[in-house]
């Protein structure tokens, strides 16, 4: 049964309607959402989905939080050159880690995508999974974005949050889909999203089990398992949930091959949207020309195949949280 987008409230029924969605604004992309909701959840109608079918997944950096200037695990692998250099004097001689000590983003950047799994792979290893989720959660503790000056985890999009629990208060099950480690994302997803760790799938490297001091262990190893980005993300999705989904949210090229696997199957009503960066002011504008988040063909595929597009300067009335 669909629970409405505004809801009557109790006592004085001269009093206002709460909204579901109250920081988005009027335009079509809220429209959009409320009407296929309003579909599948519409008892002994065609276009009705049953709740176990309800899937919905949603990538991570720049859908659901900040992912410039770059993205955060990212800014968590830089930090963990620095606190580990001391143990490692070879790397003020050694690329990709000359240019994160010397503060050379141009040299790092330079180093494409095996540079950076070099990187990842070294600060993420060499340690037991429990091990690995403090680390992280003691760094999202006390880091902080160098351009808002607020803890990562605040850094959230509100109109995003209120639509995952508009979805789950309608009977759908949310999971994010992200090209950035699932290891990285598990301890803080459920108290930041309502994402509990069983419904993220992300990238991983490789762990294997290990009985050290008697007590059995997962220990990572620097060695790449699986890269959930792009082609891999239907693949991910297909291993980890085993239901294909009927919506899916998305910002960037890296997303476009999880939105053609949700939405060109027929079938049910299925719906795909896209987050567009073009606040400049309240967050950041980008799209087709950047390193982080690229939206180039994707957005051109949502031309073709009708897919929702949010522009946030125009149908985000608020972008995060308030402190």
């Amino acid at each position: 049964m669909l629970v409405p987008i505004a809801v009557a409230c109790s006592g004085d029924p001269s009093q206002a309607q709460t909204d579901a969605l109250p920081s988005w604004n009027n335009t079509a992309p809220k429209a959009a959402i409320v009407a296929f909701v309003e579909k599948v959840t519409k008892e002994n109608s065609a276009d009705f989905v049953p709740e176990p079918e309800r899937i919905a997944v949603f990538d991570n950096d720049g859908t659901l939080w900040v992912e410039h200037p770059m993205y955060t695990q990212l800014a968590f692998a830089l930090d963990r050159v620095k606190a580990e250099a001391a143990a490692h004097p070879e790397w003020k001689d050694t690329q990709p880690f000359k240019a994160v000590l010397e503060g050379d983003m141009k040299t790092l950047a330079a180093s494409g995508e095996k540079g950076l799994i070099e990187l990842i792979m070294t600060t993420h290893s060499g340690m037991t999974s429990d091990e690995f989720q403090k680390v992280v959660s003691d760094w999202l503790a006390t880091a902080r974005d160098p351009h808002f000056k607020r803890p990562y985890t605040e850094l959230v999009y509100q109109p995003m949050l209120e639509l995952l629990a508009y979805l789950r208060a309608n009977g759908f099950k949310t999971f994010i889909v992200s090209g950035g480690g699932i290891e990285f994302m598990r301890p803080w997803t459920e108290q930041v999203y309502g994402v509990p760790p069983e419904q993220v799938v992300g990238s991983s490297i490789k762990t294997q089990f290990e009985m050290r001091d008697g007590m059995p262990t997962l220990f990572r190893l620097p060695q790449v398992n699986f890269i959930d980005d792009k082609s891999g993300k239907p693949v991910g999705i297909n291993e980890h949930i085993g239901r294909r989904p009927i919506a899916a949210f998305g910002n960037s090229d890296g997303d476009l091959e999880m939105l053609q696997w949700t939405t060109m199957t027929g079938g049910s009503v299925r719906f795909a949207m896209l987050i567009h960066h073009t606040d400049a002011e309240r967050e950041y504008a980008y799209d087709r020309d950047t390193e982080f988040g690229r939206l180039d063909e994707a957005l051109d595929a949502a031309a073709i195949n009708k897919w929702t597009v949010v522009d946030m300067k125009a149908d985000w009335k608020e972008i995060f949280p308030k402190k």
